[in-house]
């Protein structure tokens, strides 16, 4: 898997900028900034996925380890959703 992702950079840095963002706007995010701090924020972003992009293609697990973050964001999500339905349709 690394290996193809070693040959397709482009799609490996878009995968990473896309993973980075979600984590972001789902975790960090706690109110919406003003236009230009919100692109202040995602130009460092993709400056970062540069990075991250580096650590990839020297073979770190990167794109794995931010997929199985999102997964467990997921997980989490799936979990509070049940708690809130089981716990508001209690039996009188």
């Amino acid at each position: 898997m690394n290996e193809w992702f070693g040959n397709h950079i482009y799609i490996t840095y878009l995968l990473i900028f896309i993973f980075m963002s979600y984590v972001y706007n789902k975790v960090f995010r706690t109110r919406k900034l003003p236009v230009l701090k919100t692109a202040v924020v995602y130009l460092l972003m993709a400056i970062g996925s540069i990075m991250l992009l580096g650590f990839q293609l020297v073979g770190l697990p990167i794109v794995l380890c931010l997929t199985v973050a999102i997964s467990l964001m997921f997980l989490v999500r799936i979990r509070y959703f049940i708690e809130k339905r089981s716990g508001s349709s209690s039996p009188e």
